[in-house]
């Protein structure tokens, strides 16, 4: 027991050792901007590729989600005779937490993972060290435009996010709950309100954020051959996932205890 205990002792101060180290070089790279200025070409190439590969993926996930939503929530709203409210649960369920959570998800998975393999390979080739040499900081150079093009990346794709997935639930609304359009959109501004879409967009950057520094700190740890390339990306996914949703139970507690609430 004494043995069981002390090793999961171990692992959570590995984990928060490694957390620490993270948050570091993210920490490194954003010095490095106010120092050194924003590598602009670099920025912008991973803020593409970043849109290209998630933008699609992200609306075609969205859509199913916000007509999931309008069956769980519409279904219990006709039982109680209250189907006018769906357009006010859909907002809050989409844009509060579905569209940054969906955003997170796929910036680790595909573009993260990336990220990872990109720098990976870098440093099992000795690029990184290359560069060193050559006078050049591989944290200015790729960490910090990749932090930078998640992060804004990730704040644009929620908005797409919470577009599709409440034009889904609209969808599902009108042809399986019969209510009308102008009863959907009619009810937003009953539950919602501004500090709801802020709180939103604050968390997809956050998450952006996360996604972008585990990436690059598992990639530029990379040890040995091609495998340790792959698991690098597959413990970055992972850990970023656990981060992400740590984080936004963390940001949930402390809107609803900061922030007051709108009511009827």
């Amino acid at each position: 027991m004494n043995n069981t205990l002390r090793a999961r002792q171990n692992t959570i101060s590995r984990g928060i050792d490694e957390t620490g180290k993270m948050v570091s070089l993210a920490m490194e790279a954003l010095r490095q901007m106010f120092k050194k200025g924003i590598p602009v070409g670099e920025t912008i190439e991973q803020g593409w590729f970043l849109a290209r590969v998630t933008t699609v993926p992200l609306i075609l996930i969205s859509i199913p989600f916000g007509m999931v939503i309008a069956l769980e929530v519409g279904s219990l709203l006709s039982q109680i005779g209250a189907q006018s409210q769906l357009g006010a649960a859909m907002v809050l369920a989409v844009v509060r937490e579905q569209a940054p959570l969906a955003t997170a998800l796929l910036v680790a998975g595909a573009g993260g993972s990336a990220m990872c393999s990109d720098l990976g390979s870098r440093k099992i080739r000795d690029e990184l060290s290359a560069m060193e040499v050559m006078g050049v900081d591989p944290i200015h150079r790729l960490v910090l435009p990749r932090i930078i093009a998640a992060t804004l990346i990730a704040i644009l794709l929620d908005a797409i996010v919470s577009v599709a997935g409440i034009l889904g639930g609209l969808y599902f609304g009108v042809h399986s709950i019969h209510i009308t359009s102008s009863s959907f959109f009619s009810t937003f501004s009953e539950l919602s309100q501004l500090a709801d879409l802020f709180m939103a967009l604050f968390k997809a950057a956050i998450f952006g954020f996360i996604a972008a520094m585990v990436a690059c700190y598992k990639g530029m740890h990379a040890s040995g051959g091609a495998k340790s390339v792959g698991d690098a990306v597959n413990k970055a996914v992972v850990t970023t996932f656990i981060l992400a949703f740590f984080v936004n139970f963390v940001l949930t507690v402390f809107y609803f205890n900061f922030i007051p609430q709108k009511v009827i």
